[in-house]
């Protein structure tokens, strides 16, 4: 059997392999999943995205599947109740920046054409950028991009959405095609920047 191949941050856990195959870099556009992502992200900061991943079931238990309107209404007995979670990242700050990024998003899907989705989504010009990066050392941690996304966030009040955060999160959300040249998963789609050339030109 040929041995597949997979982006070399992949580790050998099941868990992880599973996420790689079936989740990171496919574009998502469900608003509520791009809120649990991002939060999820934010959550990671300090950590690894793996520490992060074999918690999520955790953290979609503890907060009601990411669901927004829920997560709006908890108080300070609910945060108490989040800090003994040892199921858990178990940051006080990181929680109330849960709460607080819920109520943005509610923000957000008032304001803005498209919600939450369609407003992520526009920094990149609505659809994924396929990157052609030779190796994980080409890899950026920010663009131009994820620093428009950020600063945008931050102005509306969300918390732990620094452009590091933001780049891993379109790429885990498929914004970006970040998979390696050789991998498997990779889009067999042209980098945008030569669909915009074809389209001039065509």
């Amino acid at each position: 059997m040929v041995e597949l191949k997979r982006c070399d941050w992949v580790n050998t856990d099941p868990l992880y392999i599973a996420y790689h195959d079936e989740e990171w870099g496919k574009p998502l556009t469900d608003g509520v999943k791009l809120f649990e992502l991002l939060m999820l992200e934010g959550m990671q900061a300090g950590l690894s995205w793996y520490t992060v991943l074999k918690k999520r079931e955790g953290f979609r238990e503890a907060f009601d599947g990411f669901d927004p309107e829920k997560i709006v209404l908890y108080g300070e007995d609910k945060v108490e109740e989040l800090m003994q979670n040892a199921e858990i990242v178990r940051n006080r700050l990181k929680i109330k920046g849960v709460i607080t990024n819920a109520q943005v998003y509610q923000q957000i899907c008032r304001e803005e054409e498209g919600g939450f989705s369609g407003y992520l989504w526009s920094f990149i010009g609505g659809k994924p950028v396929v990157n052609q990066w030779k190796n994980r050392a080409e890899v950026p941690a920010t663009t131009p991009e994820s620093d428009q996304m950020s600063k945008a966030l931050k102005r509306k009040g969300m918390k732990f959405v620094g452009s590091t955060i933001c780049y891993a999160f379109m790429q885990a959300s498929g914004m970006v095609d970040d998979h390696a040249l050789d991998c498997f998963c990779r889009s067999t789609r042209l980098p945008l920047r030569v669909e915009r050339s074809l389209a001039l030109n065509g």
